[in-house]
């Protein structure tokens, strides 16, 4: 490592859209400075708050630096046994009577040994990893695990906890994750942020928004929170939680009633128009107001507006799709910007996730192939949605390892309570690889310290933007920290494995993944990226004397389009032209794909069975949202991002609250079947009858170690098998005496 003052080009890896570019600077081996990219045409050199502050991640007193054995009782004990001010992995085992600091060769010889006596009494599927978006890094999210894993003959999980019902919702109609980019937001003139707090979760897109309404375009956001995004919005329109796929289908109503639909554009690119155009009858906006508690004026003024107004674009968020509907929910507002051709135009369309539009070799880093080594077959699939039944129910064989890695289960995982009794069995072995000591390492047997981006190498790609990056190191791993990488290849030749893709360097892996035979991949090289960021290749053509952007790539969707005034000529428009990625090449708004699920192959909405109009009776519904200033539960136990959340509040309106007796401030008992949580009552406007709101925390950090997830079900999604976080009944009381 240089020991002068340098600066390092990175790449943000956390679950977020914008996969920020960043700038380390690094004084004597030591980074000092963080700083968003000027360069990079998303970030534009800001970073959100949360990684502004990053330095006090990476350098902070709780980080966990040493493989750690339990040598307590399982449970969340650590944050009550241990001395008050020092740090975790600094507190002696006399002291805190949790955690002994072991050696890498005592923890990879103890978990080498477990595993194998795990696979040999109860067979190779005995064992579960279970990982999802700790780091969006291409090499650190999935490669060396996979292999390893793959290689063992392990368990294989169903990682669908976010984003598995929208994506499918969303393929159903375009046949790809593919959609507007963030620069084309300038030049929209009716911008619909749907489920999507852009203001707080996705900061760089914002300034386009800005802009585009200081160029007179309208902001509108349906959402049943008024979020930050909300109160900046010319209109906000708060829904019902789970019923939007009723008020697309009601704005679809009006449109094709009216004849505001694009029929060119339809009878070209699109298939089962008129089965759609049956199917919307059924949904008057009388009907739909009903549903989705917002006026019928409303919803036709939206409609009218959003088809007339150009051009016009939809950004979708994943909370519509973690509703029991959330497939169906997506799919029927996907279908919005084909039927009025908004695609068509610099700053239309929809945008949900970008991520199928880098193609990389995901195959050769994860070698599904090595299954067959171990077992001959395909290893059985586990979702993790179903943890809490996974770990408490009779499976053959049963689970007797969890190895834990980017994800904090005991935290994010709906049931909560379940969840935790299958964490504290004594027969279950439980590894995590970890950088701080998350509800999830309070059931751990051993912990293994984790790096930072800034400690390791990685291939950034982003769903929000069309830009690919290297992630350099900036500085070397703290204390004994090992990546993803390095563990899982220690761990493969601790257990014997001599394949040789176990032993290739994070270059050659890299080399790997940029393999890829799709045209847009065309000229991505490691040694580029390590220069700084670079964008897909579509190919962009500007045509000569007719005002046309031409955007074709050959085998690839492409566009050739009118050139608005002032718009950007290299803009992608991916289904100007259709060659939408369907088994029919249109947008299907008829999908025969859907009709083995059980579902409409159009469309249709039903109301989810927990909610105020399905089949369970509780009266209010739940948002068990996400902190605005959190991301999932990283950064949770950090002292500056912490003093940006107040924790432990329910939102309740003022008609709910009265009857209840609940005044601003009380202490209230929130509950359902499941479980229940007390937290402290906020009676405010940001939340309508009917529906209350709680933010996810993490459970030590809470009085009694209690969750919001202990009201969530693991009901999974209509399409794609995801969490419905909000299809969630409770009753809400107040604690007497308070």
């Amino acid at each position: 490592m240089n020991l002068m003052k340098h600066t390092v080009k990175a790449a943000c890896p956390h679950d977020c859209p914008d996969a920020c570019g960043v700038l380390i600077t690094v004084q004597d081996g030591r980074a000092t400075r963080i700083q968003g990219d000027p360069e990079h045409p998303v970030t534009r050199g800001f970073l959100c708050a949360k990684v502004a502050k990053y330095l006090d991640r990476v350098y902070s007193p709780e980080r966990v630096l040493f493989p750690m054995r339990r040598v307590a009782v399982k449970g969340p004990r650590a944050a009550e046994l241990r001395s008050a001010g020092q740090p975790m992995a600094a507190v002696p085992t006399s002291a805190n009577q949790v955690w002994q600091r072991i050696s890498w060769d005592e923890a990879l010889n103890t978990i080498a040994s477990r595993l194998r006596s795990v696979a040999g009494e109860f067979g190779s599927e005995a064992i579960l990893p279970y990982s999802y978006g700790g780091t969006l890094g291409t090499l650190n999210g999935g490669s060396m695990d996979r292999r390893f894993f793959h290689r063992l003959g392990a368990s294989q999980l169903d990682r669908t906890i976010c984003s598995a019902a929208g994506e499918a919702g969303m393929i159903s109609v375009l046949g790809a994750k593919l959609g507007t980019e963030p620069e084309q937001f300038r030049h929209s003139r009716y911008i619909i942020a749907w489920a999507s707090n852009i203001h707080a979760n996705n900061v760089h897109l914002w300034p386009y928004i800005v802009e585009a309404q200081r160029n007179g375009a309208k902001l509108v956001v349906i959402d049943p929170y008024r979020t930050r995004t909300a109160q900046c919005a010319d209109w906000y329109l708060p829904i019902n939680p789970g019923t939007d796929a009723a008020l697309a289908l009601g704005m679809m109503h009006v449109i094709i009633g009216e004849n505001l639909h694009d029929a060119g554009y339809v009878s070209k690119y699109t298939f089962g128009f008129e089965q759609l155009r049956e199917k919307v009858k059924e949904y008057p906006p009388e009907r739909v107001a009903r549903w989705t508690g917002i006026a019928a004026d409303d919803i036709r003024q939206l409609a009218r507006e959003y088809a007339t107004t150009r051009p016009s674009v939809i950004r979708l968020n994943y909370g519509v799709q973690r509703s029991e509907r959330g497939g169906m929910a997506t799919r029927t507002v996907a279908m919005l910007p084909c039927l009025i051709g908004s695609w068509q135009e610099v700053g239309g369309g929809f945008q949900m996730s970008l991520s199928g539009a880098a193609d990389l070799n995901t195959a050769a880093l994860k070698r599904p192939d090595l299954m067959k080594t171990a077992l001959g077959r395909e290893a059985r699939t586990l979702n993790m949605v179903e943890l809490g039944r996974v770990l408490n129910t009779v499976n053959d064989p049963p689970v007797k390892a969890l190895f834990v890695y980017n994800s904090n289960p005991a935290a994010v995982c709906p049931n909560h309570d379940e969840v935790v009794r299958g964490l504290m069995r004594p027969d279950l072995f439980t590894v995590v690889h970890e950088q701080f000591f998350t509800d999830t390492t309070d059931y751990a047997d051993i912990v293994l310290p984790a790096t930072t981006f800034f400690e390791h190498k990685d291939l950034q790609k982003a769903y929000g933007h069309y830009y690919l990056q290297v992630s350099n190191p900036a500085i070397e791993p703290l204390g004994e920290c090992r990546s993803n990488v390095e563990l899982f290849r220690a761990l493969a030749v601790r257990l014997g494995f001599t394949e040789p893709c176990f032993s290739e360097s994070v270059d050659k892996m890299i080399d790997l993944a940029l393999e890829s035979h799709d045209p847009w991949m065309g000229g991505m090289t490691r040694d580029r990226l390590e220069q700084g960021h670079v964008r897909l290749n579509f190919n962009r053509q500007v045509a000569g004397d007719r005002g046309q952007v031409e955007l074709r790539s050959s085998e690839q969707p492409g566009s050739a389009v009118p050139a608005r005034s002032g718009a950007d000529s290299s803009a992608f428009l991916p289904f100007a032209h259709g060659e939408f990625r369907t088994p029919s090449g249109k947008a299907e708004f008829y999908s025969a794909n859907l009709l083995p699920l059980g579902l409409d192959p159009v469309a249709e909405f039903t109301p989810p069975s927990e909610s105020r109009h399905g089949d369970c009776h509780l009266p209010l519904e739940l948002l068990a949202r996400k902190a605005d200033n959190f991301l999932n539960t990283t950064f949770t136990n950090l002292p500056a991002v912490q003093a940006m959340e107040e924790p432990g509040i329910l939102e309740i309106s003022a008609d709910d609250a009265q009857p209840r007796e609940i005044l601003d401030g009380d202490r209230v008992r929130v509950y359902n079947h499941r479980g229940e949580i007390l937290l402290k009552a906020r009676v405010d406007g940001k939340v309508q009858p009917g529906v209350v709101s709680a933010t996810l925390n993490w459970a030590k950090m809470t009085p009694g170690f209690q969750s919001i997830n202990s009201l969530t079900s693991e009901k999974l999604t209509d399409m794609g098998n995801s969490a419905t976080f909000y299809s969630v009944l409770v009753e809400v009381e107040k604690i007497p005496g308070q």
